[in-house]
């Protein structure tokens, strides 16, 4: 069995993205003649292929479809709804593979289709029946969870202590005693993507990982006579986020954790168990933000709007597979620090309980279970529908978090401000030639900061011109997009030192950003997201180079730079 790929078979550039009227488009690739629809709503795009499941037939526009949503079949006169991707004529009948639309950050679009679009089909496996205490599913904190699948136990996403994105996320649920146990007597762990809430601190925990594997998409991975998983790529961040299917004995268990469409949209349906992400929160944008519409008020109305959408979705998505139980987990993390009160109390975000209420109403056939630390769902007897299918952790648990040791991880943190290299301005070309970023139109002021976002006064404040990687004391006179960025010291300088991804300046609320003009800039920050060289930059090479410095003359370069800008 090949893996799944993905192929990019139409590109539009900005000018043709903004000619595409509401409703349906046809286009052509004109370098294979391939043709394809393109359906606009004011809820973005969706695309498929000009070809009719039944017989491969090309559609047409549906001349009496007044609504400019149908196309008909030129063979048989089969009708398609390209806005839902379902045959009306004749009802019931098929539903179109859609492609995956991708925005680029030009304006242009991408179509990309998978290749096969639901690899899962793949050799298939009958059911048998589960005994009871045979699989169970524990719920340990945030997006970990143990399952026990026979004899062997498969642990997903193990972030079971201290903060996550430096020092702005903190767990919300307090784990089992034995989560750290647990861990370590996993024969398989499941990490889906990079992001430090999904693997953390394990250095602390001196538990060691061995025998890692990169799984290619799409593909069966047997463990053994009963046991296999699958890992599917994110249509939206195929680069960053995974999902997983664990089947056992012909029962599936679906995990799309963060994906924010797994697979492009094609899942499989009434699988035992379901489980994703619900709570939103999970970004910079737009709490970090300040200056133009970025008042408190727009920023509650949007964050309110999004977290909406996202619920819906999210329910929406229930429905329209069937699972047979739901759960939704990957969402339980808080701005606990003190410095970070107004993120938190910004920041809101769904309710796990609001999320399975929605799913009642909709998918009447479908179950929900909202797990405490501890809480165990025996699949067996759940599928039995058995009143004892879910045991709830003791009386006495602690189910919430009350302390974090606070000062452990940010001590850890602040070391990085006293490091030798920082005594040396060129560490500013060094780092950011390591970084490998520039021939981009876009100039950006860091400046290091306080936990309150003030300049501190031996903190550098320097600016990088990215389309020549210079760094000039003044902005130049051609015409260029702009950013401030206030970071907070500790944080910056440690990501600077160890070559960490900017994710936890950015998702971890560790700085403040303004903009002009308004745009978000996706080539510049997907590169310190997740483009990042993999080897840290070579700092000792650096501190061999540069000549030694009096300390009285350290951090000055700071003061100077600043008051030039200004």
């Amino acid at each position: 069995m090949e893996a799944q790929t993905s192929k990019v078979v139409l590109s539009l550039d900005a000018k043709e993205v903004a000619s595409l009227k509401d409703g349906v488009s046809f286009k052509k690739n004109p370098e294979d003649g391939r043709c394809y629809i393109i359906y606009k709503s004011s809820g973005g795009f969706k695309a498929c292929k000009n070809q009719c499941k039944h017989q491969g037939g090309l559609f047409i526009q549906d001349i009496e479809d007044l609504d400019g949503r149908t196309v008909k079949c030129t063979k048989h006169n089969w009708k398609l709804n390209v806005s839902s991707m379902k045959y009306v004529n004749p009802p019931d009948s098929f539903l179109q593979d859609e492609l995956e639309v991708e925005m680029l950050d030009d304006g242009g679009m991408q179509l990309v289709e998978l290749n096969p679009i639901d690899p899962w089909l793949a050799e298939p496996r009958e059911p048998q029946e589960l005994q009871e205490g045979e699989v169970k599913i524990t719920y340990l904190t945030h997006a970990c969870m143990e399952l026990q699948l026979g004899d062997k136990r498969f642990l997903f996403d193990p972030w079971l202590k201290g903060p996550a994105f430096a020092r702005g996320w903190w767990l919300l649920h307090e784990p089992p005693a034995d989560c750290l146990d647990r861990l370590c007597a996993a024969d398989l762990i499941y990490i889906s993507h990079l992001h430090s809430d999904h693997l953390r601190n394990l250095e602390q925990s001196k538990v060691k990982l061995t025998n890692i594997r990169v799984t290619p998409f799409g593909v069966w991975q047997n463990v053994d006579d009963n046991l296999r998983f699958m890992i599917l790529m994110d249509g939206v961040h195929p680069e960053m986020d995974t999902c997983i299917i664990v089947d056992y004995k012909g029962h599936m268990i679906l995990n799309t954790v963060d994906c924010t469409r797994p697979n492009g949209g094609r899942l499989p349906e009434k699988v035992d168990l379901m489980m994703s992400d619900f709570a939103g929160g999970a970004s910079g944008f737009p709490m970090t933000f300040h200056g133009g519409k970025y008042s408190d008020s727009w920023k509650a109305e949007f964050i309110k709007n999004e977290r909406k959408k996202l619920l819906n979705y999210k329910a929406t998505l229930v429905k329209s597979l069937q699972p047979r139980i739901y759960c939704p987990f990957a969402g339980y993390f808080v701005e606990a620090h003190p410095s970070d009160k107004y993120i938190k109390d910004t920041n809101i975000k769904n309710r796990a309980e609001d999320l399975n209420a929605l799913i009642n109403q909709v998918s009447l056939d479908t179950k929900t279970w909202t797990p405490k630390p501890g809480a165990v769902l025996d699949l067996g007897l759940a599928l039995k529908d058995s009143s004892e299918a879910i045991t709830d952790p003791p009386a006495n648990a602690k189910i919430y978090k009350d302390s974090w040791e606070f000062d452990l991880y940010v001590d850890e943190l602040n070391s990085a401000i006293s490091s030798e290299i920082f005594k040396h301005e060129s560490w500013i070309q060094f780092y950011y030639s390591w970084a490998g970023f520039q021939n981009y139109n876009l100039v950006v002021r860091m400046i290091e900061t306080d936990d309150g976002f003030k300049p501190v006064s031996n903190g550098y404040d320097y600016l990088v011109d990215f389309l020549d990687l210079s760094f000039p004391s003044t902005r130049p006179d051609r015409e260029h997009s702009y950013l401030e960025v206030k970071n907070r010291i500790g944080v910056m300088r440690y990501v600077v030192l160890h070559g960490g991804l900017w994710d936890d300046l950015y998702i971890g609320f560790q700085n403040r950003i303004s903009r002009d003009p308004d745009t978000y800039h996706h080539k510049f920050w997907n590169h310190f997201q997740t483009q990042l060289p993999l080897h840290s930059p070579d700092w000792e090479q650096f501190l061999l180079r540069v000549p030694p410095i009096q300390e009285t003359d350290s951090l000055n370069y700071g003061l100077l730079n600043y008051c030039s800008i200004l």
